[in-house]
C-alpha cells in the first residue's frame, strides 16, 4: 500500500473524506490546504466594507485578482494590507478564491468561506458577495438597535448611581457632623442615614477601596465566558425577555442558514456551519435536528421537535418545503422575527426609561428629604 496526498475542494472535513473515499482511497487524515502558507497572524479585516468594495470592483469588470490587488494598493492599515497580500499570494499560485479565504480563518469566518465556495462553482461569485453583504447588514442593523436601546438607560443609570454615591459618601457624612449633637430630636429614619454618614466619614478610605475593588471584580467577571453564560441563562428564565432573546438567536440562525441554502449548499453541511451562531444550550438541539434530517425527517419537523422554531417559523418552513424555496423562506422568517424584536425594543425604550428615571429620582428625593428632616425638626422646635 502506497501513501498519497490529495487536494480537493470540499465544504468541510467530512465532505473531503467522502470525495476521496469515492475515488477508492482509504483516508488517514484530513487537513486544510494552505495552512502552512499563512503569513503571520492575520488581523480582523472589516468584512462588510471589504465585500462592499470588492463587489463594486467585480461589477466594474475586474477579475478577482485585479480587485484584490486594487484593494491591497489602497489599504493603509498594515494588518489589513497583510491579509490582502496573503490572498494575492494564494490566488497567484492558482488556488481558488475560497481556498485563499480559508487559509486565513482569523479574517474570514467559515460561514463566508462556505458561501463563496458554493457560488464559486457555478460562477455566481458576485451573487454570493451580494448575499453576504445583505446578511451582515441585517445582522448589524438588529445589533445596533439593541445597543442603541441600551445606551440611554445605561447612561441614566450611571449618572443616577454617581449622584446617589455622591450624596451617600460626601454630602451625608458632612451633614452627620453638623447634626450629631441633636440626639433624640432627629427622626428615626434620618438618624439611620446620619449614622451611616458618621460611619462613612470614619472609614472613608476603606469604603472607597472596597468600592473600587468590587467594581474591578465585577468588570473582570463580566469578561469571563462562564459568568456571561450564567447571566444569559438567568435572563432567559425571565418570562418575556427570555423569549425575545430566544427569537433573536433564532433569527440570526435562520438568516445565516437561508444565505447558505440560497447558495446551493446541502442542508446538513449548512447546519454544521451555522452551529456557532447558537448558544451552547441550543447547539445540542441543533445536533439532534441535523441527525434526524440525515435520517430522512423533514426540516420543519426536526426543528420543531428540538425547539428550534416558533409558531410562525414552523408554518413558513412547511410552506417552503412544499414550494422548494427554503433559502428565501428562511430569510423571510428571519426578517419577520427581526421586526418583532424591533417592536419589542421600541416598547422597552418607551416603558423602561421613564420607570428608571422615576426610580432614580425617588431614591435621590428620599435621601435629600431624610438629610433635611433634622433641619425641619429643629425649625419646628425653635418655633
Amino acid at each position: 500500500m502506497q501513501a498519497a496526498s490529495l487536494v480537493v475542494e470540499a465544504v468541510d472535513a467530512r465532505d473531503a473524506r467522502r470525495q476521496i473515499e469515492s475515488l477508492g482511497y482509504a483516508v488517514v487524515a484530513v487537513r486544510t490546504a494552505g495552512a502552512r502558507m499563512r503569513l503571520g497572524r492575520a488581523a480582523a479585516l472589516p468584512l462588510l466594507h471589504f465585500n462592499q468594495s470588492l463587489l463594486i470592483l467585480l461589477q466594474a469588470g475586474l477579475s478577482v485578482v485585479e480587485a484584490i490587488e486594487t484593494l491591497a494598493e489602497r489599504e493603509t492599515r498594515p494588518e489589513a494590507r497583510r491579509v490582502l497580500q496573503a490572498l494575492l499570494i494564494q490566488l497567484r499560485e492558482g488556488r481558488s478564491f475560497s481556498v485563499a479565504l480559508e487559509a486565513q480563518p482569523e479574517a474570514f469566518p467559515p460561514l463566508y468561506v462556505a458561501s463563496v465556495r458554493a457560488n464559486e462553482r457555478t460562477g455566481a461569485l458576485k451573487e454570493a458577495i451580494e448575499r453576504f453583504i445583505h446578511y451582515r447588514a441585517q445582522a448589524d442593523l438588529v445589533r445596533k438597535r439593541v445597543v442603541g436601546a441600551a445606551i440611554y438607560p445605561a447612561m441614566v443609570l450611571a449618572v443616577g448611581a454617581l449622584v446617589i454615591a455622591f450624596l451617600l459618601f460626601y454630602v451625608v457624612p458632612r451633614f452627620s457632623q453638623v447634626f450629631q449633637d441633636l440626639g433624640d430630636r432627629i427622626p428615626a429614619s434620618s438618624r439611620l442615614l446620619l449614622e451611616w454618614g458618621q460611619f462613612a466619614h470614619a472609614h472613608a478610605t476603606g469604603l472607597l477601596s472596597t468600592a473600587a475593588v468590587t467594581l474591578a471584580a465585577v468588570a473582570y467577571a463580566l469578561t469571563r465566558p462562564a459568568v456571561r453564560l450564567r447571566i444569559a441563562r438567568a435572563l432567559q428564565r425571565l418570562p418575556h425577555l427570555g423569549e425575545i432573546i430566544r427569537v433573536y438567536r433564532l433569527a440570526r440562525f435562520y438568516r445565516a442558514l437561508g444565505m447558505l441554502q440560497q447558495a446551493g449548499m446541502p442542508i446538513v453541511a449548512s447546519l454544521e456551519l451555522v452551529r456557532g451562531l447558537l448558544p451552547a444550550d441550543m447547539q445540542q438541539a441543533l445536533s439532534n435536528a441535523r441527525r434526524e434530517i440525515e435520517q430522512g425527517r423533514s426540516i420543519s419537523s426536526a426543528f420543531e421537535l428540538n425547539g428550534l422554531t416558533t409558531s410562525v417559523s414552523v408554518r413558513l418552513l412547511r410552506a417552503a418545503e412544499q414550494t422548494g424555496q427554503m433559502g428565501e423562506m428562511l430569510e423571510r422568517t428571519a426578517g419577520f422575527h427581526e421586526e418583532d424584536i424591533s417592536q419589542a425594543i421600541e416598547w422597552f425604550i418607551r416603558l423602561f426609561e421613564p420607570m428608571l428615571m422615576v426610580a432614580i429620582g425617588m431614591i435621590i428625593g428620599v435621601v435629600v428629604l431624610l438629610m433635611y428632616a433634622p433641619i425641619f425638626e429643629l425649625a419646628g422646635s425653635l418655633q
